[in-house]
C-alpha cells in the first residue's frame, strides 16, 4: 500500500470509544460561516439527543490548522469529514455538549477567528452559549489552537483539550518550524511563549508516550516545563504506550480511559463547573 493511500485510510478510522447515545446526536451540516477566495467555507453543529429548540449549551470547537484544499489532496477529505472528527463530535454531543466542526480556506489562522466571532454571534441559532466555549485540538492543529488561547478578549474561553499536539519551539529548539513546514499546518505561535498563554485557563494536554513524530514529544515535554514554570492550570496524561493519533491506532483499554477523561475534563469545565 502506497503512502497516499495508507493517509487515505486512516481518514476512514473511527474513535476507538464508544457512548451511550451517539446514533442519536443530530447533525446541522454545512452552515456557512464565511467565504474566500477557494469558495464558501461551512461548519457542521453536533447537538446532544435530548437538545431543545432554544436550548443554549456550552460549545467545544475543533480547531483546525490546515488548509482544506491541500489536506483533501493528501488525504481525500477535508479534516471535517474524517471518521474520527465525526466520532469526536458525536461523542462530545453525547456527553451533553455542542460539537463544532468547520472547515478551513486558504488561511486557517484567520479562519478559526472568523469561525469564533460567527458561532457567538449566531449563538440563538445554534444552539450555543457564547459564553461557554472549549476548544479541542491534536496533532498539526495545536499551534492555531494556541494562538487563539494568546490573544486577548477571549473570556468566553474556558479551557482546552491538545491531544498528542505539536506545541511551541522553545529554548532555542526548531521542531515545531520544522515539523510545520513538512507537513503544512500553520505555525501562527511562532516566536511566542508558554509566557503568553492566559494564566486562569484550564489546559488538558495529553501525550502519546510512543509517538513516532520527530522531535514532538521534546517540544512538548519543553512546554510541560515552562507551563510547570509559570503555574499554569494544566492537567497532563500521559498514555505511555501510545503511537501519534492513539485514539485511533490503539485499542486497548488505556485509549478508552484516556478519551473518557478528555470528555470528562470537557464536561467539568464547561457544564459542571460554577
Amino acid at each position: 500500500m502506497s503512502q497516499e493511500s495508507q493517509l487515505q485510510e486512516m481518514t476512514k478510522k473511527p474513535v476507538l470509544f464508544h457512548l451511550p447515545g451517539m446514533e442519536a446526536v443530530s447533525i446541522r451540516q454545512g452552515v456557512v460561516y464565511h467565504q474566500d477566495e477557494t469558495g464558501e467555507l461551512g461548519l457542521d453543529v453536533y447537538l446532544p439527543p435530548a437538545a431543545q429548540a432554544g436550548t443554549r449549551l456550552p460549545a467545544v470547537v475543533f480547531v483546525m490548522g490546515y488548509p482544506d484544499v491541500g489536506f483533501q489532496r493528501i488525504f481525500g477529505c477535508i479534516t471535517k469529514e474524517m471518521e474520527s472528527y465525526k466520532s469526536w463530535g458525536r461523542m462530545v454531543a453525547a456527553s451533553g455538549m455542542v460539537a463544532i466542526m468547520y472547515q478551513t480556506g486558504a488561511n486557517p489562522t484567520a479562519d478559526v477567528n472568523v469561525l469564533l466571532r460567527f458561532v457567538r454571534e449566531n449563538a440563538a441559532q445554534l444552539g450555543v452559549d457564547e459564553n461557554r466555549i472549549g476548544i479541542w485540538a491534536c496533532s498539526g492543529h495545536v499551534p492555531n489552537a494556541l494562538a487563539v488561547l494568546m490573544q486577548s478578549g477571549q473570556d468566553f474561553l474556558k479551557c482546552a483539550a491538545l491531544c498528542y499536539g505539536v506545541t511551541l519551539d522553545l529554548d532555542g529548539a526548531t521542531a515545531v518550524a520544522e515539523l510545520s513546514k513538512a507537513f503544512g499546518f500553520v505555525n501562527p505561535a511562532a516566536g511566542k511563549t508558554v509566557a503568553d498563554l492566559p494564566s486562569h485557563l484550564p489546559l488538558l494536554v495529553v501525550r502519546a508516550g510512543k509517538d513516532e513524530l520527530p522531535h514532538l514529544n521534546e517540544a512538548m515535554d519543553r512546554f510541560l516545563a515552562h507551563a510547570l514554570r509559570h503555574n499554569l492550570p494544566f492537567t497532563l496524561i500521559n498514555h505511555a504506550a501510545g503511537p501519534h493519533a492513539f485514539d485511533l491506532m490503539h485499542d486497548s483499554a488505556i485509549t478508552r480511559e484516556t478519551i473518557r477523561q478528555v470528555l470528562a475534563f470537557l464536561r467539568f469545565h464547561l457544564l459542571e463547573r460554577e
